[in-house]
């Protein structure tokens, strides 16, 4: 399940025509001023404040809480990432690492780790099966939406001004129809496809690389006896071959805590033996399973093992691995989801991008809480 960073954040604030030939139709009606892509500091790698309280994110002159501060950041805003230091924490927060950028020190937590790659859209969607579509992955720190069959019905949605309407980094969706608006810009039509409540959007092309079947080949599908271990007081990830480790990584499982200081203890991530039962490309997912709740559109690379809501998946609302921050899901960073969602079974193909094996065949993982 999703994980609540701030008491306020986008997750609870907000948190057929020819193209179905596979042509190009005109589009003029959409908001192309929302639909543009927005500017960003050059650099290779550049960081993107993920807290959306006013004032919540300093540029401090060194990485300590008493570094003055040379100024905040604005929710969603994006800086150059020059490299990763260790400074001092915060009260309260294990974290030491900062990130230095040109203008001084950030708490490396609230910087989810991007890039701003736009892309030459393509104007004809692939066929796979008896369907025309693609899943496509966002390049650029956030792309702005515009919904395509209003009403909205996600909560987020209808809490949220058009705005903040957006989808981020590393982000992964369905894209079923591309028009073209007045001023020529590509447009793709952005649709969930599983989990959702029935919004479609459009976005701007250009932020949006397509998936390739290559890409969710599985890894080692001939190896035996795989075997994840989930370790809470670590929060480390570990895959088994036999007993070899072949991947390792830090995770944030469930919280203990709630903002208050208060145990909570269905938050936690349940110990115990588990196997992978279901896993999708992309899901939507909410705060009490899917589809209640606050919630968050088009988490990419979910495997699902405990329930109908705990998951292995992607994470792109916080860079704070290493420290418990879910509603007992097992929070990664989109790569190592990415990794473990090939490497594990049952196998996805591309379309439709989720498969159940309700057999225990899946791998199995195992959570653990050692006492030493």
């Amino acid at each position: 399940m999703l994980d609540k960073i701030t008491p306020i954040n986008r997750r609870r604030f907000l948190e057929k025509s020819l193209i179905g030939l596979g042509g190009i139709a005109l589009l003029p009606s959409v908001n192309l001023k929302i639909l543009g892509l927005d500017e960003w500091p050059e650099g290779k790698t550049l960081g993107r404040n993920t807290v959306y309280l006013p004032n919540a994110l300093p540029i401090r002159s060194k990485p300590t809480v008493d570094g003055s501060v040379v100024r905040h950041l604005v929710e969603d805003e994006s800086v150059v990432w020059l490299r990763e230091v260790i400074g001092e924490s915060p009260v309260g927060r294990p974290n030491k690492r900062w990130v230095e950028t040109p203008e001084g020190f950030i708490f490396c937590p609230s910087l989810q780790k991007v890039r701003n790659l736009p892309n030459e859209p393509i104007t004809e969607l692939p066929v796979y099966g008896d369907e025309r579509g693609m899943w496509v992955e966002v390049t650029v720190p956030y792309v702005n939406l515009e919904l395509a069959n209003p009403p909205a019905r996600s909560p987020w949605l209808i809490e949220a001004p058009p705005i903040l309407w957006r989808m981020y980094y590393s982000q992964v969706i369905w894209v079923d129809e591309i028009q073209t608006a007045s001023d020529g810009r590509v447009l793709y039509r952005v649709n969930e496809r599983y989990g959702s409540y029935g919004d479609i959007f459009w976005a701007d092309a250009r932020a949006f690389r397509r998936v390739i079947e290559n890409e969710i080949v599985p890894i080692n599908p001939e190896a035996e006896n795989k075997k994840i271990m989930i370790n809470i007081n670590q929060q480390s990830l570990s895959c088994y071959e036999g007993n070899n480790e072949v991947y390792f990584c830090q995770v944030s499982t469930g919280r203990k805590l709630d903002d208050y200081g208060i145990p909570v203890d269905t938050w936690a991530t349940t110990p115990g033996p588990h196997w992978i039962w279901r896993k999708l490309i992309s899901l939507h997912m909410s705060g009490g399973g899917t589809g209640a709740g606050f919630d968050t559109m088009a988490i990419p690379w979910t495997s699902l093992f405990v329930g109908e809501g705990i998951a292995i998946h992607a994470t792109f609302w916080h860079n704070d691995f290493g420290t418990p921050k879910s509603h007992g899901c097992v929070n990664t960073l989109p790569e190592d989801a990415k990794w473990i969602f090939r490497w594990t079974t049952p196998q996805v193909a591309y379309n439709p991008g989720d498969v159940t094996n309700n057999n225990y065949e899946g791998t199995q993982i195992e959570v653990v809480e050692p006492l030493y």
